[in-house]
């Protein structure tokens, strides 16, 4: 691997270690000693992407993650749970069993994963996704999302040992 600070074309792995879906690799340059990490992901196949214009392109894992970390901006989600939507994702791609997928296809997961992870990122995704024109598109689709339980969207299970409250009637005097 080259060093990305003096381009030099050898460096040496110092420290490997697992995570969920890559291998950490710490090298150090012997040429200028910068140090540096590096992450490995293992790829089960080659997969390509056929766009709406009919263009092929391959997959690109960080162009997903892009995406959908603009749906997220200013939004507070864990980075740990937006990386394993992204994981998820690939993997679910990955081990469809077709080696090109439509941008159709990768849309509809990114929505249905960012809809259990953030409405306002859900929505955000949407409009951009399903090309919104007015109103009353953002209208159909918050109407959708009014209907599923408080918190399901957030991934939370209702509670139903919760009683709604009421108001107690005042005394008279």
């Amino acid at each position: 691997m080259r060093c990305p600070y003096c381009s030099g074309p050898d460096t040496q792995v110092k420290d490997s270690r697992p995570t969920d879906d890559a291998i950490r690799r710490r090298r150090v340059c012997p040429d200028c000693g910068g140090r540096f990490t590096t992450f490995e992901r293992v790829q089960l196949r080659e997969l390509t992407v056929l766009k709406r214009s009919g263009k092929r392109v391959p997959f690109d894992r960080d162009k997903l993650e892009r995406s959908i970390g603009v749906a997220l901006r200013k939004r507070a989600v864990d980075p740990e749970r937006v990386e394993r939507l992204v994981s998820g994702i690939t993997r679910q791609l990955e081990s469809g069993g077709e080696g090109e997928i439509t941008t159709e296809s990768i849309g509809e997961l990114v929505m249905e994963g960012l809809k259990g992870l953030d409405d306002v990122a859900y929505v955000r995704f949407a409009s951009v996704y399903k090309n919104f024109r007015e109103a009353s598109d953002f209208k159909a689709l918050l109407g959708t999302l009014a209907e599923a339980p408080p918190g399901a969207a957030q991934g939370e299970e209702p509670d139903s040992t919760v009683t709604p409250l009421r108001a107690k009637p005042r005394p008279r005097p």
